[in-house]
């Protein structure tokens, strides 16, 4: 029977070819319909026998078609987002980071840790440089590691005795203080009339710069000693939780996070809608400002507690165990790239035929040992790189890599070198905190505390600000 046509049921008894399913007079041999396919004996079929087992395979050919349909959507989905993937894990495409994002510090001001999001540690051009006096002290009760930011006149700053102060940058004059529930040595940022700092009690807090009245506050699971940074309403820190978070910076909501692999200590930076930071475990991270997209990991070997520094599209990270890598900031990882490498390399190694040497990792530009560990941030001027190795601040040409000078002190260094015009302000564990010539590595001037300093300083308007564990913040001018 056609399978268009109703079965012919004036027949009485029918057989259906294997091959073409229509239906034969009973004892036909080769089917009529086509042309020559054998038909096995078999039982005959009464013609409602043969309408049933004709409906019967009509819809056996339906649920084929439909069960073909299905697997073609399927597989056109899966090509889809085969290539939506692909296009947002390896280009800019389909997510692009925000271009010329930036909340950094007005002219005079230095409103965050190492005064901008790249971690310059620049003040502007036009400072007048501090020449060593005293112009006023304001003492806390405990040892003070958190680093000053400066804005709009108010100078802000955490203590160990749990307390956040904000105060009169000219006088000293207390204007506001909060108590937290333990040390406070995240550094704070400031930005759109808002002060955000974290504290040891795993919370990161926002008040109003000038009231000093509390917006919001978010907890982490472990204590917050990193600076944040803010970026076009965005605010990120690290927490020793593991993760870098992304709030809004007015309501204090989280927007993303991202797992770093061990204790979020280096402070992030932001440069043309990319957060870049770096990890205990051994990485450098660049990520999507917007929705935490990893861009680039970058593997270094050692820890990087420092903080990256970004100027003009490179990444400068330095290691615990004196390391120091320069990366782009707009390469992404290939697939995979990490996992495979160290196979193909061991194939390399063993001569297998048809390997070649394995390239290096994506976004790498050079490195440079640097003999001792690295024991603060960098900062970066024009074409020098001021770094800290234990007891002992270096000037590095960055074009050339070489040492232009060294310059000793009488402890270790884990302050942040500033610069302010052609003077390069550091603290030191044997309580001082320098000044020396830009140029030359020559010291100016060196002021003592009463104990070490650990916390950077920060430079505006010709006075510069440091804490120190004697418990007092210095204004020097």
């Amino acid at each position: 029977m056609d399978s268009t046509e109703e079965p012919k049921s004036e027949q009485k008894l029918w057989v259906i070819c294997p091959v073409c399913h229509k239906s034969n007079p009973a004892g036909t041999r080769y089917c009529e319909h086509c042309w020559g396919a054998v038909i096995h004996p078999e039982i005959p079929l009464t013609a409602e026998e043969v309408e049933e087992a004709y409906r019967r395979r009509q819809a056996y050919l339906r649920r084929r078609q439909m069960f073909k349909k299905v697997l073609i959507g399927i597989g056109s989905v899966a090509v889809l987002l085969s290539i939506y993937l692909f296009l947002l894990f390896t280009t800019d495409i389909v997510s692009r980071p925000p271009q010329n994002v930036n909340s950094n510090s007005l002219p005079g001001d230095w409103a965050m840790f190492q005064h901008d999001l790249g971690h310059s540690g620049s003040a502007d051009s036009t400072t007048l440089v501090p020449k060593g006096n005293l112009k006023w002290v304001f003492s806390t009760d405990a040892p003070i590691h958190s680093s000053p930011a400066i804005s709009n006149g108010t100078v802000y700053f955490g203590s160990q005795d749990h307390n956040f102060y904000a105060l009169d940058a000219d006088t000293g004059v207390k204007n506001w203080e909060y108590e937290t529930g333990s040390w406070v040595e995240s550094s704070p940022a400031v930005a759109n009339g808002t002060v955000y700092f974290g504290s040891n009690d795993s919370w990161i807090y926002a008040f109003d710069a000038q009231s000093g009245e509390k917006t919001w506050e978010f907890k982490t699971n472990f204590p917050v000693k990193a600076a944040p940074a803010v970026a076009d309403n965005i605010l990120y820190f690290g927490s020793d939780d593991y993760f870098l978070y992304a709030l809004d910076a007015t309501t204090g909501t989280k927007l993303w996070d991202f797992n770093v692999g061990g204790p979020a200590w280096s402070f992030p930076a932001v440069s043309e809608g990319v957060v870049y930071i770096g990890s205990s475990s051994g990485w450098a991270y660049a990520l999507n400002s917007l929705n935490g997209q990893r861009r680039l990991r970058f593997k270094s070997h050692y820890a990087i507690y420092a903080s990256p520094v970004v100027k003009d599209g490179t990444v400068y990270v330095v290691t615990t165990n004196g390391y120091l890598y320069a990366f782009e900031g707009d390469a992404r990882t290939k697939y995979r790239e990490h996992e495979i490498t160290p196979y193909w390399a061991q194939m390399y190694i063993m001569g297998v035929p048809g390997v070649t040497k394995p390239p290096i990792q994506t976004g790498f530009l050079w490195m440079k040992r640097l003999e001792r560990p690295a024991t603060s941030s960098p900062t970066i001027v024009n074409n020098t790189l001021y770094i800290c190795l234990e007891n002992t601040l270096i000037a590095l040409d960055i074009e050339s890599r070489e040492v232009r000078w060294e310059f000793e002190t009488g402890g270790t260094i884990r302050s942040s070198p500033a610069v302010a015009g052609s003077t390069v302000f550091f603290g030191s564990e044997d309580g001082r905190l320098y000044a020396v010539d830009a140029a030359s590595g020559k010291k100016l001037w060196d002021y003592l505390t009463g104990d070490k300093i650990t916390a950077s300083p920060a430079v505006a308007n010709g006075v510069i600000y440091i804490g120190s564990h004697d418990g007092k913040l210095y204004a020097i001018e």
